[in-house]
């Protein structure tokens, strides 16, 4: 037996150590698009998230309307703070919010740290909620 933590549990601290690194960061003007590997790497790191379409996508559920509009709002007040705003598809008691940068790429758009930034934010100030 050996005093060494596992491959698993040294893999889930540097995820958790990343994603706290991603948390601590705030959004800034983005040019270059992250490559597959650099996005992989980054999405790793968050829970339930995915890329789909060039986004960075997740679906929340929540209980009731009241609630689902809580959230949109914690969203928009999230993206007025660090100045990227997701795209959001809104239903009585589902969001889905999607990350994309439109100005790296030289307009095309694609992902960049910016919206990896931002989905671990809104992790963090969803985490233990109740739907």
């Amino acid at each position: 037996m050996t005093d060494q933590p596992d491959q698993h549990t040294a893999l889930t601290a540097e995820f958790q150590e990343l994603r706290q690194e991603l948390r601590n960061k705030d959004c800034r003007h983005q040019d270059s698009a992250l490559d597959a590997q650099q996005a992989s790497a980054l999405l790793a790191a968050l829970e339930d998230w995915r890329i789909q379409d060039d986004s960075l996508c997740k679906d929340f559920s929540f209980k009731n309307y009241y609630r689902t509009m809580a959230f949109v709002n914690l969203v928009a007040w999230l993206a007025h703070q660090q100045d990227h705003h997701p795209e959001m598809q809104v239903g009585y008691n589902r969001c889905t919010v999607r990350y994309r940068t439109h100005s790296v790429a030289d307009g095309a758009g694609g992902l960049s740290e910016n919206d990896f930034i931002c989905a671990a934010k809104l992790d963090a100030l969803t985490a233990g909620r109740q739907a």
